[in-house]
């Protein structure tokens, strides 16, 4: 099931052509990943802080289909898959909240399970919380 995530374009996201900057779109979609995160019960200042392992997204696309504004309320849809024991993808929809059939962005992010130790970092299986996460909301 997806997980949704409501947020509204501030003046800060935007160009100086007032429309959503690309970089912030992937902005956007992280705070979805987080907040899906502590939905699901994670502690955010732990899961996010250095430790043994880690998530990095190793791949990131955007396709923009129409322009978010200031003030635009914005209703971000929220899938992740399990690609390989060492892998998953999240995948985002934008949509405006006052037209729910607006598709206005798309998004993807792959990630990779990295453990940390040493100079050596190697993909390692993902964790049992991060599964329970992935067929949650996939």
């Amino acid at each position: 099931m997806a997980f949704l995530y409501d947020r509204t374009v501030r003046f800060q996201d935007t160009d100086a052509a007032g429309v959503v900057y690309f970089a912030t779109v992937l902005t956007f979609c992280h705070e979805a990943y987080e907040a899906s995160l502590a939905a699901a019960g994670f502690d955010l200042k732990t899961f996010f802080s250095p430790a043994d392992l880690a998530m990095p997204i190793v791949h990131a696309s955007v396709d923009f289909l129409q322009p978010m504004c200031c003030g635009d309320r914005l209703h971000i849809h929220l899938t992740a898959q399990h690609l390989h024991a060492t892998r998953f993808e999240i995948a985002y929809q934008i949509y405006h909240q006052d037209a729910p059939d607006r598709l206005l962005s798309k998004a993807i992010t792959r990630h990779a399970c990295v453990q940390m130790g040493g100079r050596s970092r190697q993909c390692v299986a993902l964790p049992p919380a991060m599964l329970e996460w992935l067929a949650a909301i996939g």
